[in-house]
């Protein structure tokens, strides 16, 4: 009777040994595993197969929180990198249609096209109008291009003084050097353009007691904004620049 419970008895201590050294044996290469895993630098969702044995442990469970801390640091690094990615995305090709459709671009430029047209229809007409009446043996091609000149030469002293006296400020030499530094392909578009179709409508007549006169210099002021506004407008999308 004895030797069978003895014998009973020591069978059972040697499956309990047995089952706790497997525990054992399965517990240390869980916490060794988990080692070699967390070396590695390890994301967001590698951290998450980690098994729970490993996150639990006391050494894993150190690795697995930096790892996680690492995680949300490279995360932040990520995300800020898309938000520079996304602030310095490039405009829009001239050649699409996305890039015509800022409004706030064409009403700058609407504007910078329109103090243009001031400055350069006041020097032209003017020039026009003192030629004709007191040297109008020069011809319509001499005066046409001297009306022209003048009209650069206005909308340069108008763009000045606006620079000096308006918003910005500017001290005259400032003001002088960015006023010259405006676009010459805008204001000699405008002035071909202008001046083409007032010839066209008038003959280059100046007669300011003529209501045909005004409809053509109405018609002619039209041309000569509409002409210019769309390469004012890509200087001023594309590359930041106003012709005034």
């Amino acid at each position: 009777m004895l030797p069978s419970i003895t014998t009973a008895r020591f069978a059972r201590m040697s499956r309990t040994s047995a089952l706790r050294s497997g525990c054992y044996a399965i517990t240390r290469s869980t916490v060794e595993i988990s080692r070699f895993r967390t070396q590695k630098p390890l994301g967001a969702a590698s951290t998450l197969r980690l098994s729970p044995f490993a996150r639990f442990s006391p050494v894993a469970g150190c690795r697995w929180h930096s790892c996680k801390s690492e995680a949300s640091k490279s995360g932040e690094t990520k995300s800020a990198e898309t938000r520079t990615c996304k602030s310095q995305s490039p405009s829009p090709s001239p050649s699409s249609l996305q890039f015509w459709t800022s409004m706030s671009t064409w009403r700058r430029a609407g504007v910078n096209t329109f103090r243009c047209l001031v400055g350069c229809t006041s020097g032209d007409f003017s020039a026009m109008w003192f030629l004709q009446m007191f040297y109008p043996e020069l011809g319509v091609g001499p005066i046409m291009a001297v009306a022209m000149a003048s009209g650069l030469t206005t909308s340069m002293l108008l763009e000045t003084v606006l620079l000096r006296f308006g918003r910005d400020g500017l001290p005259w030499p400032a003001a002088a050097k960015t006023a010259a530094g405006m676009s010459l392909i805008s204001m000699l578009t405008m002035e071909a353009a202008q001046n083409m179709v007032d010839y066209h409508l008038t003959g280059g007549a100046v007669t300011f007691d003529s209501p045909a006169f005004w409809a053509a210099a109405v018609t002619s002021m039209s041309v000569g904004f509409l002409a210019p506004l769309p390469y004012n407008y890509l200087r001023l999308r594309k590359y930041g620049k106003a012709c005034h």
